[in-house]
């Protein structure tokens, strides 16, 4: 089998055996019919599948796009028997208990095989991934007859699931949607309301791909007169399916939620993006409008609840991020390996008389090439960290180390989603580069990588939605404890890196930068002005997820050191790469963020 273009195997291997120790998770209960064969045999079925049956239809599910014929969407043909596969491998329960139908898979295995369906295909396998998603919502905050009825058949593969929470006129401000869930009775799935507003930006939204489609959906309860409480905490969840279940659970009678259009985006655009309305009385389940929704978790708590599957889509996409940057610094790499172009140089000049040489023999090539591997290989360890945090926090023997875990898992969230996604794009812009004039035309995959990641900047909350949540939430949350534990985890590693004298310099300019980080983020917030404070969230977000990317290289070098053989020399090339020309980068945000500078703050409306 040739070398896959998709990921590679050896730093998949490397990253999770050599350097996170996966196979010490086996020694948990859970995990305990698990090893390193079974592992390998997961991920060896998902590079398989990925590439046989997701990675054909990439650029052709681009070109033929969803279409609305008044009533039903209609998706590219290839769509469903890859997505049937994935469901029959059992792949959509993976994590979950055997009793589930799953195979209580590590999330850091399943994460690192889930890599593969990003990497051939994100615009398709993000319909499972919404699916899988909004089944463990459900199994975390549904009743037993909710989880039977909704997200055992989104398991199962016979379902698919969204999650709707924007709305045309409230976009990232959750707290002006203004969808309004009525009481309707009491049912065996729980309280049933009627629903009416409009959603917009649902990827998954309606599809020919299964029998039904269950939304989780946003949504606010009048008070007693009849008034929507302003703000968040007057926001409750509600399960929306597409067909109301019948006494046998099969879809039955249609709900009264349509389509009213479909988005057409630059990227992703396998994956349907609808505008929803809900109780506009097209159809009249029961002889009445209003879309039909059961109360997920207590009223008025729908925002809680949900975030269980946004965090769990923001890693998503910070993962998706990786893995097409990953693929396209593959895709370039094997380019410049084959594609002939130019003569030697030397003294005297180009020698016309010399055969051309490969791009990948010019310095300034194999610089983009290096750039990219630091982006893609370090925001790839990144997101695996993440996902071995979620083992840790469910499986660890102590409360301590399971706290800590969560800690660690909330502050890096926001960077495992933005920094991929600014960073690994930055990757996918330098493979279109590297393939010169052919990169820009469809012929090549790299230019749908570009236009697929930069989608990845505004999905799940953009990076200023990020920047306000680590810098006016998560660095100070539980005053400061997730920024100590991750300030310990990363001290811990520069004094490791210490012990290797290649490593001195990299493991000092480390520490030196947190010292700077940790002085930053107490000045910032000693000022007493939190709008002059969060002015420059975004600047902070940048020069924390670097700070926070050296780190994770500095562990794999440290891991690399003394080791002989190509892959480790690569990897400690590309630690120098991020270590010379990268980290320097946060200098400069971190003067800035010093100063206090205030221009964004004193502009107006007029003077532009």
């Amino acid at each position: 089998m040739s070398e896959s273009l998709l990921l590679s195997r050896r730093d998949l291997a490397f990253q999770l055996y050599d350097w996170l120790d996966a196979q010490s998770l086996v020694r948990a209960p859970r995990y305990a019919e698990h090893s390193r064969e079974t592992f390998d045999a997961v991920i060896d079925a998902c590079e398989r599948m990925a590439t046989d049956l997701f990675a054909p239809h990439y650029q052709a599910a681009d070109r033929d796009e969803p279409r609305f014929d008044g009533t039903q969407v209609h998706v590219h043909p290839a769509i469903a028997p890859a997505l049937r596969a994935f469901a029959q491998s059992g792949l959509a329960a993976a994590s979950q208990d055997t009793g589930r139908g799953g195979m209580q898979l590590p999330t850091l295995i399943e994460k690192a095989a889930m890599t593969y369906f990003y990497a051939a295909n994100v615009s398709t396998i993000a319909y499972a991934l919404l699916t899988m998603a909004n089944a463990r919502l459900l199994l975390a905050h549904g009743t037993p007859a909710q989880i039977e009825a909704f997200a055992q058949p989104q398991l199962d593969g016979r379902w698919f699931g969204t999650m709707c929470l924007s709305e045309p006129q409230a976009g990232s401000s959750l707290s002006d949607i203004a969808t309004r869930a009525e009481f309707d009775a009491d049912t065996a799935l729980g309280a049933q309301y009627r629903l009416h507003g409009r959603k917009m930006w649902i990827s998954g939204g309606d599809h020919d791909l299964a029998g039904n489609i269950v939304h989780l959906v946003l949504a606010k309860i009048p008070d007693a007169d009849g008034r929507l409480v302003p703000g968040t905490k007057g926001i409750s969840l509600f399960a929306v399916p597409k067909f109301l279940p019948d006494a046998d659970g099969a879809p039955g009678m249609r709900n009264d939620v349509v389509v009213a259009g479909i988005n057409h985006k630059m990227g992703y655009r396998g994956t349907v993006n609808c505008l929803l309305n809900f109780g506009e009385g097209v159809h009249r389940p029961h002889g009445r409008a209003g879309a039909i929704g059961y109360l997920v978790g207590a009223p008025g708590v729908g925002l809680a609840c949900m975030f269980h599957m946004m965090n769990e889509a923001r890693i998503g996409v910070g993962l998706g991020a990786v893995a097409l940057g990953y693929t396209g610094y593959l895709h370039a790499l094997d380019y410049a390996r084959h594609r002939p172009q130019g003569r030697p140089v030397g003294a005297a000049g180009k020698d016309a008389a010399q055969p051309q040489v490969p791009l990948i023999d010019h310095a300034d090539v194999r610089r983009m090439l290096l750039a990219q591997k630091a982006y893609v290989e370090g925001g790839l360890g990144l997101n695996l960290y993440c996902a071995k945090l979620v083992d840790e926090a469910r499986v660890a023997d102590d409360a301590d180390t399971r706290r800590t875990a969560t800690q660690l898992l909330d502050i890096l969230t926001p960077i495992a989603k933005s920094w991929p996604s600014q960073w690994c794009l930055a990757a996918n812009d330098l493979a279109i580069q590297v393939h010169g004039g052919y990169g820009y035309t469809r012929d090549y995959k790299v230019e749908q990588f570009w236009r697929d990641n930069r989608l990845n900047a505004i999905h799940e909350g953009t990076h200023g939605i990020q920047a306000l949540d680590l810098l006016g939430r998560k660095v100070t949350m539980e005053g400061g404890a997730a920024f100590a534990a991750l300030s310990s985890r990363i001290d811990a590693a520069v004094s490791r890196a210490r012990s290797h004298a290649a490593l001195a310099d990299h493991a000092g300019a480390l520490g030196a930068r947190l010292a700077r980080l940790q002085d930053l983020t107490r000045r910032l917030w000693a000022a007493g002005d939190t709008a002059r404070t969060l002015a420059d969230a975004s600047v902070y977000l940048e020069a924390f997820g670097h700070v926070v990317v050296a780190w994770i290289w500095l562990e794999q070098a440290t891991v690399a050191q003394g080791r002989r053989g190509e892959l480790f020399d690569g990897k400690r090339a590309a630690a120098d790469f991020f270590f010379t020309r990268e980290l320097p980068r946060v200098d400069a945000m971190f003067d800035l963020l010093s100063a206090f500078e205030s221009s964004p703050l004193r502009m107006r409306d007029a003077w532009f």
